[in-house]
């Protein structure tokens, strides 16, 4: 359990990086949900798990079948958060695209959320880098050499698809990481309630 949670803590940091620097846009909260929610969860069920470690160490009932209890709820929460992205997953990519919409809408001569998308998705313009044609030059952070950010070096890829793509791609490692967990909660679940019954009945035949 203490893995699962060091895993969606890593996976959320790691989805977190790709979007930290927006800065000044509102929508930006839409792309930060998913990786913040999977951090909170990871560090959730470390908390659990410690908690479960201290019960079974002090061979505690009341702590055990606190953890199991815990334990449970946990995983019905995300098995009905999994079932809500199986099931809004086409939704949630149009938000996601509508978001670089508002970016390219509101993008400014100096460094913005749009240059934070390009950056961190290697992608230039809306729909591609053709839509800086009009203006004559190639924004730096449409290169990955920003001082010499031209036609032969400039990004190629719009990024609106390159940021739904992302999504898209993370959105299905999400949903079956989150299986597989609550799978690994199921089973742990199952032995926390043997172990606080085991617990119990020792605790009764020394009773005697």
């Amino acid at each position: 359990m203490d893995i699962c949670g060091i895993l969606l803590i890593v996976f959320g940091a790691l989805l977190f990086t790709n979007i930290h620097t927006v800065e000044d846009f509102a929508e930006a909260l839409k792309t930060q949900q998913v990786p913040i929610t999977l951090i909170v969860l990871g560090v959730v069920i470390l908390l659990i798990s410690w908690f479960g470690c201290c019960g079974a160490i002090r061979e505690s009932y009341c702590m055990s079948i606190t953890y199991s209890v815990l334990l449970f709820v946990l995983m019905i929460g995300q098995l009905v958060l999994v079932t809500y992205m199986w099931l809004n997953k086409d939704k949630y990519l149009i938000i996601m695209g509508d978001v670089v919409e508002k970016a390219w809408q509101n993008r400014t001569r100096k460094g913005d959320y749009m240059d934070a998308i390009q950056i961190s998705m290697e992608c230039c313009g809306k729909s591609s880098f053709e839509d800086y044609r009009y203006q004559g030059y190639f924004p730096p952070s449409c290169c990955k050499d920003a001082q010499n950010c031209r036609y032969e070096t400039v990004f190629k890829k719009g990024c609106k698809q390159a940021f739904v793509d992302f999504w898209d791609k993370n959105a299905d490692i999400i949903k079956y990481a989150g299986l597989v967990i609550a799978g690994i909660e199921f089973a742990g679940f199952i032995f926390a309630c043997c172990l606080a019954n085991n617990v119990r009945n020792y605790k009764r035949r020394s009773a005697y």
